[in-house]
């Protein structure tokens, strides 16, 4: 039928896949093949008519997701074999595999739990009974009484006896869930109640629980709608191996592609010139055009032209030429222009060497890879749209973007274009996966049951390595493994020593990560293979195998890095981004605040917009129509939020003073606004909340003008307080994000030791760029609104403030003395905290206090001792805040010692010395961050801070020593702080 469109089709186990390529001919297509008698290759291929689907039903699906997304892709997509199409498909199979083993129910009633010891203070509750309350629609209440190793089952199984005896009807074939009454958490599985953290919570304020049962099909349906893309291949665009693409010994007519391991050319580039549609302002005279091999965030070799008079249009014509041969060049390299300001006149400088790399000011970049994501080597003309480089304190800049990125700027009618030439060969030329064949089946059999047995992809990247060379080796392998185990930690480093540009090496390094068992490595490691250091697929790929094995609290722990290091990826497609979309379309819980994560990148850094979006993309397509609509509210809710948010900062740009109609126009702009009824919070899926309390919204007097906002809560027996959110235009809140999960992690780290610190990692989130929202923590004041209450400014001198306010909080005895102690415990926690992490500007605004005693640090805004000053004296002379007001609650008056004093310096040598021996993941993790372009997390320097305070090069006992002298040093600073707290609360200073 003219006119109809066909489709390649072949069968891979159960599944059919789509033949995906153009390059030529059937015989390239990575498609099972086999040999039958006559010696003759054959593959079964089937032709079909391409499925139709509902063009409308098409556009609405992707009108839906760009909306959830915050990104048009279907405006890029255009050529088929592009990266943007290409990984699309490609995509699809990790999310197939996933959903085909999704069991719907537990995927939805997935639980919040934790491994971690319980804490002392709820041990004795152990040997005691729990009440909980049951309520089964509207139909019977009532409570029982369990022990704490109990689970979810025993529940239910009382739950039937007591109806069954009530004379209760409900549909018994139908299988039932338990969910907190009032919140979106489940209680499900075969974990004891003691490990569910509502449970924890529930006794930590002194509440009861409440669960409701609830037939299952009246959760919500996790359908998925959307309409999938025929499968392709993870094979598809790894071409055949070295021998059967080498030309020695064919005829011309049967070469279809060359080996780019043949091609013992130099690789050089001609550039041509560029043109700029209009000159900036500020431009220099002269200018030169520098071009590199780029690997990862290394520079491999550099190539400078002469310079030239800078204008609209330039012309070179020159040859730059590398010391690389191409058949050297490695999976993921890239070839980067800069086009940086020449120092002194053009026509002086003609002949002279280019300025030294410190004196260099580039002004614009560009990168392509050079062998691109189907493993074919660029070749012929190109023209690149090119980034203006971003000032020093133009915030924009992601760090080593200008490495690490290869988007070309969509702006094409206003941005630079810089025009080159590639040298050409008369056939595509392809970079191999082995050598010769016999050593596909040998290393990809090993390859594909170690596949099958993690059950992902079958996706494998063949080890490289001659088959000759591979029986000598068997014997070493076995020493090799026993020896491995030891050298583990010291991975990174050898690694780091390698030349990826000598092939020879390369093929060996493979044949040894590919024999390396991933459940050796330490996680740490595992999460420094991923950073930017290096580009190696198999190094990467090793480091998510061991990734696999991570629980889902684990995963939340490190999302926050792991969504930053797709960055490092060359390629859109990636074991990182399969694992990714694996492991979010598996728990509701990650894939809730991927979604946040990823979104905030793809709407604030356009150097990875299209990657960000393309993954993201990939989630959403499996994520279920259930979450679905809980991401259109939640958009709905944060788009209404922003604009009310811009409004407000633009009607009151004075720092302080606010008119008393601030709150009724802020009323007004809330009542106008497209806020859903009710959605979940961004930071934390287990609250729902419902419509917004006008009465109760403010405008805070700080300088960014945030909202305070407060919702009502979702009916429950229990809670009926409102629901409060700090909503922030203008603040860059990833940073606070990063504190934010540093100190659950040191929370984690103290928790498996049974050290339970009392912190409060409060909810915040960045919902887009500079935007987000933070959660108000109940029952809390700052430090500064209860020196208030006692005695007015002047309090900040005053020793006993805050020990009145806490003992009015709670008047027995016996309670206070619990308040007390959570205070010491507390206050131990956040100074080694904001001490290691180097936090800066704090104030009496900014530290807060609970109504039980528990000490809180809020908006981080300097973080790695990057301190402010005022009036040209650094306001922070103290290494963290331990004032006479908060030692006159530990009964620590005029140098006297108390148990108290005495159990908080005991408490923050055993928190420091325990965050010491994490060092290098608490090390790690920030400099993974680096990656995000934080202003203050933006040079690897600012890891020599987390070093030094960590005392990595010191003893236990000299480190131990250290931050002893660091608690004199506050004692004897005291009146220096409480002077800034004072000039903070009578200048307003902000």
């Amino acid at each position: 039928a003219a006119g109809q469109k066909y489709s390649l089709l072949y069968a891979r186990g159960e599944d059919w896949y789509e033949a995906y390529d153009n390059c030529q001919i059937v015989r390239t297509l990575d498609v099972p093949w086999s040999r039958e008698d006559s010696q003759c290759l054959t593959a079964n291929i089937v032709v079909k008519p391409q499925v139709a689907t509902d063009p409308e039903e098409k556009i609405r699906q992707q009108q839906w997701l760009t909306y959830l997304i915050g990104h048009d892709l279907e405006r890029e997509a255009s050529d088929r074999l592009g990266e943007l199409t290409f990984t699309r498909r490609k995509l699809a199979s990790p999310r197939r595999q996933e959903l085909k083993t999704r069991d719907d129910t537990s995927y939805t009633t997935e639980p919040w739990v934790t491994s971690a010891p319980v804490p002392n203070e709820l041990e004795d509750w152990l040997e005691r009974k729990f009440s909980i309350t049951l309520h089964y629609l509207k139909r019977i209440s009532f409570s029982v009484q369990v022990d704490f190793d109990a689970t979810p089952k025993v529940l239910l199984k009382v739950f039937r006896r007591v109806t069954a005896d009530n004379g209760v009807e409900y549909d018994a074939s139908e299988d039932l869930v338990l969910k907190v009454t009032g919140r979106e958490e489940f209680f499900s599985g075969d974990c004891a109640l003691m490990e569910f953290l509502w449970v924890r919570h529930c006794l930590e304020t002194n509440q009861d629980l409440h669960l409701s049962v609830l037939p299952v099909s009246h959760l919500v349906a996790e359908t998925v709608k959307f309409v999938d893309w025929p499968l392709v291949d993870g094979f598809s665009g790894q071409f055949s191996s070295h021998d059967d693409l080498s030309f020695k010994g064919k005829d011309l007519d049967d070469i279809f592609m060359i080996s780019l391991w043949d091609c013992n050319r130099w690789l050089r580039v001609k550039l041509l010139g560029f043109d700029i549609p209009k000159l900036p302002n500020k431009h220099p005279q002269s200018i030169y055009v520098e071009a590199s091999i780029l690997y990862g965030s290394k520079v491999l070799s550099t190539v400078s032209s002469v310079p030239k008079l800078f204008a609209d249009e330039v012309l070179w014509n020159e040859w730059l030429d590398f010391d690389v041969l191409l058949r050297d060049l490695p999976r993921g390299v890239k070839l980067g222009f800069t086009i940086n300001a020449s120092a002194g006149d053009a026509s002086t400088i003609r002949d002279s060497k280019p300025p030294t790399l410190s004196a260099r000011k580039v002004l614009y970049f560009v990168n392509l890879l050079l062998i691109d994501h189907r493993s074919v080597l660029s070749q012929g003309p190109y023209t690149l749209h090119m980034w203006p480089y971003p000032d020093q304190d133009d915030e924009a800049i992601t760090y080593q973007a200008d490495k690490l990125s290869s988007a070309t700027n969509p702006d094409r009618s206003e941005s630079m274009a810089i025009s080159f030439l590639l040298d050409r060969y008369s056939f595509p030329v392809v970079l191999p996966n082995t050598l010769s064949q016999n050593d596909v089946t040998s290393s990809t059999d090993s390859a594909h049951q170690q596949e099958e047995s993690q059950g992902s992809d079958t996706d494998t990247v063949a080890l490289r390595s001659t088959s000759s060379v591979l029986s000598k080796k068997r014997a070493c392998l076995k020493r090799f493994r026993e020896e491995s185990i030891q050298y583990a930690s010291n991975l990174p480093q050898f690694l780091r020593s390698i030349n990826w540009m000598d092939r020879r090496v390369v093929e060996d390094v493979h044949w040894l990560l590919g024999n390396w068992d991933p459940g050796e490595l330490d996680v740490t490691v595992a999460l420094e293979l991923l950073s930017m250091d290096f580009t190696d697929e198999m190094v990467r790929r090793l480091a998510v195998q061991k990734l696999e094995s991570l629980s889902n609290d684990d995963v939340l722990k490190y999302l926050l890095q792991l969504v930053q290091t797709l960055k490092v990826e060359p390629y859109h497609d990636s074991f990182l981004a399969r694992y990714l979309i694996q492991r979010t379309l598996r728990s509701k819980r990650i894939g809730h605040f991927f979604f946040w994560y990823v979104r905030s990148e793809v709407a604030g850094c356009p150097y990875f917009r299209q990657r960000m979006a393309v993954i993201l993309e990939a989630y959403l397509l499996g994520c279920g129509q259930a979450m679905i609509d809980d991401f259109t509210r939640q958009v709905q809710a944060v788009e209404a939020l922003q604009e009310v948010a811009v409004i407000t900062k633009r009607l009151y740009p004075d720092k302080t003073d606010l008119p008393s109609t601030a709150p009724h126009k802020l009323q007004e702009l809330l009542r106008n606004s497209n806020l859903p009824n009710e959605f979940l919070l961004p930071f934390d899926p287990r609250v729902r909340v419902g419509t917004i309390l006008l009465d109760k919204c403010k405008v805070m007097a700080s300088k960014k003008k945030p909202l305070w906002l407060e919702f009502s809560p979702m009916p429950s027996p229990t809670s009926s307080a409102p629901v409060g959110i700090i909503f922030k235009e203008g603040d860059d809140l990833r940073q606070d994000m990063l504190v934010i999960q540093t100190l659950a992690v040191m929370n984690s780290i103290w928790q498996e030791k049974s050290l339970d610190l009392n912190l409060i990692p409060y909810g915040c989130i960045s919902t887009g760029q500079n935007i987000g929202m933070i959660e108000i923590v109940r029952n809390a004041a700052t430090i500064a609104a209860v020196q208030k209450s006692h005695g007015g400014t002047t309090a900040a001198f005053r020793n006993d403030a805050l020990f009145e306010w806490l003992k009015s909080k709670c008047p027995l005895q016996e309670i206070h003395y619990k308040t007390v102690e959570r205070f010491v415990k507390s206050c131990a926690g956040y100074c080694v905290a904001t001490y290691v992490l180097g936090i800066g500007d704090r104030h009496n605004d900014n530290i807060m206090i609970t109504d039980q005693g528990n000490l809180f640090h809020i908006d981080f805004g300097h973080i790695l001792g990057n301190r402010k000053s005022f009036l040209g004296v650094n306001r922070e002379r103290a290494p963290f805040v331990l004032t006479p007001d908060f030692l006159y609650v530990m009964g620590r008056v005029k140098g006297r010692n108390s148990l108290n004093f005495q159990r908080f310096r005991d408490t923050c040598s055993e928190a420091y010395l325990l965050l010491r021996s994490h060092s290098r993941l608490l090390v790690t993790l920030f400099s993974l961050m680096l990656l995000t372009g934080i202003p203050e997390l933006s040079a690897a320097e600012d890891m020599r801070y987390l070093r030094e305070a960590l005392q990595e090069e010191q003893n236990e006992a000299e480190a131990k020593e250290h931050f002893l002298q660091q608690i004199s040093a506050c004692e004897q600073l005291g009146w220096t702080v409480q002077a800034n707290w004072w000039i903070h609360m009578v200048a307003g200073i902000k």
